[in-house]
């Protein structure tokens, strides 16, 4: 067979050429740890080892040879999604001394590192295992059981491992580790054990070699090895055999590959968990005691297997007795005294009474296995300590329990011996690959001998056990395997690197920029060249590397390695080579189709081996085709194939399809340069793989065969058809007589080709490709391409129904006359007609048809694996049309035949059970049971979207029935398909009514006391974890919110504070916490706002407000009314007030609610009268408070409590907004002196209530611009002191609340104030605002006002002070978004010092709010808008914002300025706030949060002290609150972040205000709870 390949000396070409560097390497060099690194480097080496105290002189002799020399290595491997998804990248992992790096990239994705560890001692080995967290330890849990990704990171005494989820353990080690092997199980330890341990002739039990960890939890166990043995029943044993090395592990299949060194062989194990039966045998023979009589002399396992060898087998089987003989005895003994001696004493006794995790790691004493070069046993037995005392230990300590060992190696196969075998051939490399028809082969490289063997296995038809075949021996000096076009590199003794498929050579791999090793020859004197010259090629580092399965480990020794290198290429390959300075010397890393090549002059290169097809079209019909022929042929067809795509200068994408077809075509005995429509074919590659090498350039000038491409172009013939040529008679007279001529000659197919006798099958597999295809509808191009082949090949075999089928499919591409090339009858009889070969054409289309008619049709043949569709369309309608349930569910179905050729048969099984169907749990209905199946088989939205509407009806139909009512159980995957995404997102959740302990601290009910409850118990936590998924923020919002919990009070007490001091300062800390306690209810009625629907039997919780402390460290209790500090008198009224809205505003408004509730809820201690009224108000609010009859308001007014009466008449005149409700005036006119008769007698009305009254007779006029209300409230907002105490105190919240009311009267109506052009509203507030005369009174009170008070000295002017704020608020509400500019014009700033000192600032805030709020469609979102409010002289003058002092004049006040910046600023900001008001607008946003970010750098800036803290916190709090205005209920974590940082700020010039406005605008953010 070799000839059939020599014959062609073909090349193929690699890509992708790129110099290689590990990422880890770079990486270390700027990791924290670099310094002391190469500190460490520095020293002596016995110093170095020393230090970790852990090795001692061997450690110092092991540091001298192999430390110097491999200070790094790495292992790559194909990059592991988190979701499971393809990704093509890799994964490297890096260790140099302590550090080790896991970094990840690709070409596509930039190199990054993912993880990088530092642990104390040098790294000896680090390596990715996937552990399984089961309880059930049987080998089904395998499946099931989700896996722990870890990486484990090995030093000399103890093991880290790291979970991807974050978890890290670490575990002693309770011996010398030489390797660690990852399993599919957990980890494998094999033990160092050093040449003078233990002679085999003595008496001692040998210790076990191999370990194993199946949890980083679990004990270390040792393993048992089961061999067969030539008579009775295999041996089951520890593994004792110090000859035996692990050289390669793989996990899947499960096996191991030991090499014995005495005997020279390697062997295959499978590695497995253990039997019961197979434990018993092994802990029954330690139960016994001592050796049982039926155990030979000869002990040790090695001597076993060696007189195994030899043909003689031994009596018994000697059982190794070890295992737990003696108690663990914690000795006192030094630990030097352990960790020095190499060798590991056979007492040391193994028991569960330690577990791993103690041990210190570095200190090997105290561990499980007592290293000492003396027995030691358990203090309280008298058993004599002298070496030659018993050393069976004939007794077992009651308390021990045996160790349990976990894993087995089962024996599967073993070298032949040869009489020749050398000493030390063990393979320095294995790995497994599999040949392009799925055939699999272990491949292990001695390199001593220079070869590659290779061992073919596969699994036996039950599926319990691998069969090994024969082994193949393929010279070479390095292999690696390409997993995914299942080919292996080879590197030959010459240099050359050689493509293999199994043990079938493909051809030599050309790498463009490296020499040939044949070529160097002629040149005298290379020039010193590196391996990238020729290469164009940028050369980023953008190809990191990932291991394989088969993870290739470096040479234990490697001076050999190089040595035995060096002397092959001396003998082996020319002179002349060896100076030409870069051949390649060794192949590593394979991942996918990439592999590294260690050049020898030091350097790596990375290159891609080319994939066996990329365009689609031509894969699936390989992949048909490879399914249909006998594997030996398809592995030659596939192999010729590849050597003609992946020729130098190889073939583009679109030429693909006719570069394989012209390939197929030859080899079935075609002459495709005679053949028509072949012979057109333009290729950019070559025609045949011989010109390959040789193509030459194109000539420039043309010649005749150019015009006869374009006569035959596609183009020319749709010219020639089109209708108007016809019409126009263009007929193309020498194009027909060349075609004539071409039918004219016969062309016959030559017989003795490769595919000949495979005609008929090839045929119709590529016809059910073409059916395939027809049912994706992105695949219109390559089905055209497809069927011109298939024409011909129809008219050759004289197919006339498939001819006709192709003419109704595409009319206009066949022609009803083609070529024909004539087959000799006398070779048809070789044609090998498949059983499967039916002479009418399957047709799915028709199929389908036939199925919605209700006529009956015979199954369609489908290929297992390739035409998926055809089987899903097929099944799904027999399921959803036919309605045969068992049609998905029976293996064997009777609509679809298997093609198969009968050696096939058995894969083909194994495919099937693919798609076994798994029932869900509620499938009633065909629709469903239709979903849940194709998304079992992995169908996917996409898949819909491409498939031919008509065809996919039936499935979109039982989709959009599902859609209607799906199941609350189903698997994300189908709530895609149906596209009920929401359902998925819950279901990822977790299941929401469970996981509610989580999200809300809930206590069960029974426990639950009234101070638990923080009054945000009520929210609906399923909706927010939903809207805010990805972190807890929500539980931050309530902790930030809650009162009901005492505050911790944090104080230092210094030495020079006495007890009495300290506790005073403590309760002063506690005073300024109480600020912020009681500033919390506001914020939290925004967030709980309409979560609760009360149950009309129960009266409403209202949080308890704790203004109580905890002190650590012991928790004493702090409280305010020990009497050590002054309080304020009524500290609580107000926030108790304010904590009774907030548990009201809860209500939602669709709720129940009668008066006779809200008279229920009235309280039975006086203390809490205060919440109750805040209730009230709430009630009014949520619009409830009408339902309160009126009897009840008398009832409650009478009382006299003043803050009752606040909440009531608030909340009544709230109730009716605008309505003008008769009843509710008077209620409210009783209470406002201005609006009673002159005559009326005086009724003493607090002041507060007062306040409240007229607040409400805004509220209820809101709107309306009631002419006598407006007068009156126009005339209050500066109505003077009485002569008597009356109107003395607080006049300024009287003034500003009948601005308000005035406001809210008049609202939006401007210059419409019909009727009341005579009050002259607008200059009347302009000159409350400004100042000037008072006017003389006017109206029925003017008797009042007549004698001057006796307490104030006011004279003749108007007290701007009182009455500025309501008059503006006035002026801004009644032309609020009317855009008056002349009234606008009145509010603007002052811009010049003079007037400028006429201010106060903080007026100047409301006079700018007041103007944007008037030219409402002004308001732009950015920092522009925001200072151009600010006039010219303050903006060229203030330092506020800007960090240097200016020079300025005398006449400018500094303060003034910088006041007066910021203050505008905040009310520009406001105004952003109330425009943007919920709309979550980004430049809104992103503006507002640059002026919060900029004012809290101002609090911190020296020059602060100019504007002064105070203003520039005002400042910063009505910028977050306009923030959080436009953010409401957004959630958003920037502003959470501000207001978070905020909350902490308590003392100084922080009071209640502040505390208020920050949590305010904490409750916006996340208003009613973000819904």
């Amino acid at each position: 067979m070799s000839n059939f390949y020599e014959e062609r000396a073909t090349m193929i070409a690699a890509r992708d050429l790129q110099e290689f560097v590990p990422f880890g390497r770079d990486h270390c060099k700027h990791h924290p740890n670099a310094l002391n690194l190469q500190l460490r480097q520095l020293q002596p080496a016995s110093e170095l080892w020393s230090s970790d105290g852990a090795a001692g002189l061997v450690g110092s002799l092991q540091e001298v040879t192999i430390h110097e020399k491999q200070k790094e290595s790495w292992q790559l491997r194909k990059g592991v999604s988190e979701i499971g998804e393809d990704v093509d990248y890799d994964e490297e992992l890096y260790v140099a001394g302590n550090m080790v790096i896991w970094s990840k990239g690709s070409k596509s994705q930039a190199l990054a590192v993912y993880k990088a560890f530092t642990v104390d001692s040098p790294v000896q080995q680090a390596l990715w295992c996937d552990f399984i967290i089961s309880q059930d330890k049987s080998e089904k849990a395998y499946s099931s059981h989700e896996i722990e990704k870890c990486i484990c990171i090995l030093q000399s005494s103890c093991i880290n491992m790291h979970s991807i989820e974050g978890k890290d353990y670490i575990a002693s080690l309770p011996f010398q580790v030489a390797n660690v092997w990852p399993t599919k199980y957990g980890l494998l330890f094999e033990r160092s054990t050093s040449s003078h341990e233990v002679p085999p002739g003595s008496p001692r039990e040998p210790l076990p070699t191999m370990f194993s960890m199946l949890h980083p939890l679990d004990e270390i166990t040792p393993l048992i090895c089961k061999s067969g043995s030539l008579f009775g029943s295999p041996r089951v044993q520890y593994v004792v055999d110090h000859a035996m090395k692990i050289v390669f592990l793989n996990i899947d299949p499960s096996i191991v590959m030991t090499y014995d060194a005495v005997q020279n062989v390697h062997s295959v194990w499978t590695l497995r968990r253990v039997r019961s039966e197979e434990e018993n045998v092994v802990l029954k023979f330690s139960e016994q005691g001592g050796t049982p009589q039926n155990v030979a002399t000869s002990s040790s396992l090695t001597a076993h297997l060696r007189s195994l060898s030899k043909g003689d087998s031994p009596v018994t089987s000697p059982f190794q007795n070890y295992s737990s003989i003696h108690s663990q005895s914690r000795s006192t003994s030094s630990p030097s005294l352990h960790s020095r001696s190499p060798s590991i004493s056979n007492m040391a006794a193994l028991s569960r009474a330690h577990s791993p995790a103690l041990g210190v790691h570095s200190f090997s004493g105290v561990q499980r296995f007592n290293i000492s070069s003396y027995n030691q046993s358990p203090k309280r037995h008298s058993i004599s300590h002298s070496p030659n005392s018993n050393s069976n230990g004939s007794f077992l300590a009651p308390e021990t329990e045996p160790i349990v060992p976990e894993l087995c190696i089962d024996h599967l196969w073993t070298e032949t011996m040869t009489n020749m075998r050398e000493k030390n051939s063990q393979a320095s490399k294995v790995f497994i690959t599999s040949d392009l028809c799925g055939q699999k082969f272990l491949c292990f490289l001695v390199e001593s001998q220079l070869q590659l063997r290779c061992v073919k296995f596969q699994e036996s038809n039950d599926k319990t056990q691998l069969i090994f075949g024969s082994v193949t021996n393929i010279p070479a000096k390095d292999a690696a395997p390409v997993e995914k076009i299942d080919t292996m590199l080879v590197l030959e003794g010459s240099g050359n690197l050689v493509l293999y498929t199994g043990v079938v050579r493909v051809g030599k791999v050309f790498i463009p920029g490296l020499p040939a090793p044949s070529l160097t020859m002629s040149n005298t004197m290379p020039r010193p060249s590196t391996p990238l010259d020729g290469v164009s090629t940028p050369k980023p580092l953008s190809k990191l590397l990932g291991s394989l399965d088969e993870v290739v480990l470096l040479s234990p020794v490697p001076e050999l390695r190089d040595s035995s290198k060096l002397h092959d290429s001396l003998y082996t390959e020319d002179c002349t080579f060896q100076q030409l300075g870069t051949y390649v010397h060794s192949v590593r890393d394979p991942v996918h189709n990439r592999v590294t090549l260690e050049l020898s002059n030091g350097s790596m290169v990375r290159i891609t081996i080319p994939e066996i097809a990329t365009s689609e079209l031509v894969q699936t019909c390989l992949q048909a085709i490879k399914f249909i022929l006998p594997k030996e042929i398809a592995v030659q067809m596939l192999v010729k194939w590849y050597n003609v795509h992946s020729a130098p200068g190889g073939p583009s994408y679109h030429s693909e399809w006719n570069l394989f077809v012209t390939c197929l075509m030859n080899l079935m005995g075609y002459n495709t340069d005679r053949l028509a429509w072949t012979r057109n074919f333009d290729f950019e590659g070559s025609l045949s793989p011989v010109i390959a090498p040789k193509k030459a350039r194109p000539s420039e000038t043309g010649s005749d065969d150019d015009w006869e491409y374009l006569l035959n172009s596609d183009y020319h013939q749709n010219v020639e058809s089109h209708l108007l040529n016809r019409a126009l008679c263009l007929s193309s007279s020498e194009v027909s007589q060349m075609k004539d001529e071409d039918f004219s000659q016969n062309l016959s197919l030559d017989s003795s080709t490769l595919l000949f006798t495979h005609i008929p099958a090839i045929f119709f597999v590529l016809h059910l490709v073409y059916e395939e295809l027809k049912l994706n509808t992105l695949m219109g191009e390559g089905i055209c391409s497809l069927v011109e082949l298939l024409v011909q090949l129809a008219r050759d075999l004289k197919l006339g129904p498939y001819v006709d089928h192709y003419c109704r499919d595409y009319p206009t591409l066949v022609r009803t006359t083609g070529q024909v090339c004539t087959i000799d009858s006398g070779q048809t009889g070789f044609m090998h007609h498949p059983s499967f070969f039916t002479s009418e054409p399957p047709s799915i289309y028709q199929w389908v048809s036939s199925c919605l008619k209700g006529e009956g049709m015979p199954p369609y043949p489908y290929l297992p694996g390739i035409c998926e569709r055809s089987r899903l369309v097929v099944l799904s309608i027999a399921l959803y049309i036919l309605g045969d349930e068992n049609s998905v569910s029976d293996e064997s179905s009777q609509y679809l035949t298997r093609i198969t050729i009968a050696p096939q048969k058995l894969q083909v099984e194994q495919e099937e059970n693919r798609f076994s169907f798994r029932h869900s749990t509620s499938v009633s209905s065909l629709a469903e049971k239709l979903v849940v199946w194709m998304t079992n088989v992995g169908f996917t939205l996409r898949d819909l979207e491409t498939l031919p509407f008509g065809v996919a009806l039936p499935i979109r139909d039982a989709i959009y029935h599902c859609r209607e009512q799906p199941a609350s159980d189903w698997p994300e995957a189908v709530c895609l398909l149906i596209g009920r995404q929401d359902l998925s997102k819950q279901a990822c959740e977790g299941n929401l009514p469970r996981g509610k302990s989580v999200l809300s601290s809930d206590v069960p009910s029974g426990t639950e006391t009234e101070e638990e409850d923080d009054g945000m118990n009520d929210m609906n936590h399923e909706v927010m974890s939903l809207i805010w998924s990805e972190d807890l923020r929500v539980q931050d919002v309530r902790r930030l919110l809650q009162s009901a919990h005492p505050v911790r009070v944090n104080v230092v007490q210094y030495p020079e504070l006495s007890d009495h001091e300290f506790i005073e300062e403590k309760e002063n800390r506690l005073l300024q916490l109480c600020q912020r306690t009681m500033a919390l209810p506001v914020g939290r009625g925004m967030f709980t706002l309409f979560s609760y629907h009360p149950v009309p039997t129960e009266p409403l919780p209202i949080p308890k407000l704790n203004l109580t402390g905890r002190a650590p460290p012991r928790n004493t209790t702090v409280d305010l009314n020990s009497g050590n500090i002054d309080v304020p008198p009524n500290m609580t009224s107000w926030a108790s007030f304010h904590n009774g809205v907030a548990a009201g505003l809860k209500i939602a408004p669709a709720s129940q609610i009668d008066s006779a509730w809200i008279v229920y809820n009235k309280p039975k201690h006086a203390e809490l009268a205060n919440e109750y009224a805040g209730f009230l108000m709430a009630l009014g609010l949520n619009g409830h408070l009408t339902k309160l009859a009126t009897l009840n308001i008398h009832d409650y007014l009478t009382k006299g409590h003043e803050m009752t009466s606040i909440g009531l008449l608030l909340g009544v005149s709230a109730a009716k907004l605008g309505t003008m409700d008769m009843s509710i005036t008077r209620l409210l006119s009783i209470h406002i002196p201005a609006l009673l008769p002159p005559t009326s007698t005086e009724l003493d009305v607090p002041h507060n209530v007062q306040v409240a009254a007229v607040v409400g007779i805004g509220l209820v006029y809101q709107g309306t611009a009631h002419r006598h209300t407006a007068e009156v409230l126009l005339a209050e907002i500066g109505r003077p002191p009485g002569p008597e105490m009356e109107y003395c105190t607080d006049r300024e919240s009287y003034s500003l609340a009948a601005g308000l009311a005035l406001g809210m009267v008049c609202l939006g109506h401007g210059s419409n104030l019909i009727g009341m052009s005579d009050l002259n509203v607008p200059e009347q507030l302009y000159q409350y605002m400004v100042g000037g005369h008072r006017r003389f009174q006017t109206g029925m009170h003017r008797e009042k006002h007549k004698s001057p008070s006796y307490q104030i000295k006011e004279g003749d002017t108007i007290n701007v002070d009182v009455t500025c704020p309501g008059a503006t608020l006035a002026l801004a509400m009644i032309y609020l978004k009317t855009n008056n500019r002349s009234i606008a014009d009145w509010l603007r700033a002052p811009d010049t010092m003079y007037l400028l000192d006429f201010v106060k600032p903080e007026f100047l805030l409301l006079r700018t709010l007041a103007r944007c709020l008037i030219l409402w469609d002004d308001i732009l979102p950015n920092s522009k808008w925001v200072d151009s409010n600010v006039p010219q002289i303050i903006r060229e003058n203030s330092i506020s914002l800007s960090e240097i002092e200016l020079p300025c004049s005398e006449d400018l006040n500094l303060e003034t300025l910088s006041q007066a910046h910021v203050y505008i600023i905040a009310g520009a900001c406001l105004s952003l706030g109330f425009r943007f008001a919920g709309s979550e607008n980004l430049s809104a946003f992103n503006c507002l949060h640059k002026f919060a970010k900029d004012f809290m750098t101002y609090l911190s800036a020296p020059n602060a002290s100019v504007t002064g803290p105070y203003n520039l916190e005002t400042c910063l709090s009505v910028v977050l609150l306009s923030l959080a205005m436009v953010m409401a209920g957004s959630g958003n974590l920037k502003v959470l972040q501000l207001c978070r940082f905020l909350h902490m700020k308590t003392g100084g010039e922080m009071n209640y205000g502040f505390h208020l406005a920050h949590h305010m605008a904490l409750g916006l953010l996340f208003l009613g709870g973000g819904r």
